[in-house]
């Protein structure tokens, strides 16, 4: 998830897509990561058997390997089968026909490692096409259709979404690339095409080609959490055109303390663990720069700075509860960044080919 969440007040003016009656998406995987949130994953069960579009796979990661989350996987899947039928269209590279595919980890591998694992997944399994989605959100009806007519033309596709109040939520879609920081004052309306383009992705409700995981590779387990959707995106950028999109495909489902500002735009609370991670995984994502030319060390300090004062007011205005031990979080983070910027064994994650 990008660095700072905002969002808008009101309800949302819907620009639909062309040719919204469009067959569904070939080949499209939904991917969702979980872990110890069982009462959320069922309100996006549910919103799952509302689509208009049938998906090829929804491939489920739990990072918890639980047994009550297998035990609802197995439900939602005999529920899928009555809806949508026993038997997918297509088997898939494993002969399958299972459309519900549960995918439980070892381990918690964060979100990074459970995206990374679940498009793992997918590839295997022969997806054209990766929807991913946290446990946190629930997916619109008509939300397969209303991405679907700009799979013609595009490879990254981010739809718009609801605030867990039924308000507009803004996402920052640019990222200052210099600074390592999104842009706060990226023009949020649309205009009469309907999108925007973008230089980053979120990996709430994000949609991507098989061809560009082939290009960049599988997201980067390294970062746990934070920043991996953000560098992923950026990847992107560097071999197509990603665009966020008008039309609304997904709703959050979980309130989030935060601070308004202007009573326009607010910064979401988090905590320590989720504090730690922004500051240390900006070393991964100076490999990343570094590796593709776009490294600067000075504007990139610059942007390490501001980070950490945006999580300082952060910690005053929403968690001041947790300043005693966040600030600490923060210096812990940025040392081992320093570990990262420093270690000569470093490797990108590689293509996968086709």
């Amino acid at each position: 998830m990008s660095d700072i969440e905002m969002s808008t007040a009101g309800t949302v003016a819907h620009t639909s897509s062309p040719m919204a009656d469009a067959p569904g998406i070939p080949k499209l995987a939904i991917v969702v990561v979980t872990y110890k949130r069982q009462q959320l994953l069922a309100k996006l069960f549910d919103s799952f058997c509302t689509l208009t579009r049938t998906p090829w796979r929804i491939v489920i990661v739990d990072n918890e390997h639980s047994a009550e989350t297998e035990s609802m996987v197995a439900d939602f899947a005999r529920r899928t089968d009555g809806l949508w039928g026993v038997d997918a269209a297509t088997p898939d590279a494993e002969g399958g026909v299972t459309r519900v595919v549960y995918a439980p980890q070892t381990d918690n591998l964060g979100g990074a490692g459970g995206f990374s694992a679940g498009v793992r997944r997918a590839w295997e399994l022969g997806a054209s096409w990766f929807w991913v989605m946290d446990d946190d959100v629930m997916v619109m009806p008509e939300g397969i259709e209303r991405l679907e007519p700009w799979t013609h033309d595009h490879q990254v596709i981010q739809g718009s979404r609801l605030d867990s109040d039924g308000g507009a939520f803004y996402w920052q879609y640019r990222f200052i690339v210099s600074l390592g920081i999104p842009n706060p004052i990226a023009p949020a309306a649309f205009g009469p095409e309907g999108y925007r383009t973008m230089n980053t992705l979120c990996f709430e409700g994000g949609l991507f080609s098989r061809d560009v995981v082939a290009k960049i590779g599988l997201p980067d387990p390294r970062f746990f959490i934070y920043w991996d959707d953000t560098v992923y995106g950026y990847l992107a950028s560097k071999v197509c055109e990603p665009i966020v999109v008008s039309d609304i495909i997904l709703a959050r489902t979980r309130d989030i303390p935060n601070w308004d500002i202007a009573g326009v735009r607010q910064l979401n609370g988090t905590s320590d663990m989720n504090r730690y991670h922004i500051m240390r995984n900006r070393g991964y994502m100076m490999k990343y720069f570094r590796a593709h030319g776009d490294y600067n060390r000075l504007l990139f300090g610059l942007g390490t700075a501001a980070t950490f004062a945006k999580e300082i007011i952060r910690l005053l205005m929403v968690n001041r509860e947790s300043l005693k031990t966040g600030v600490p979080s923060l210096i812990r983070g940025m040392r081992d960044a320093r570990k990262i910027y420093r270690d000569a064994t470093w490797e990108p994650m590689p293509p996968l080919g086709s």
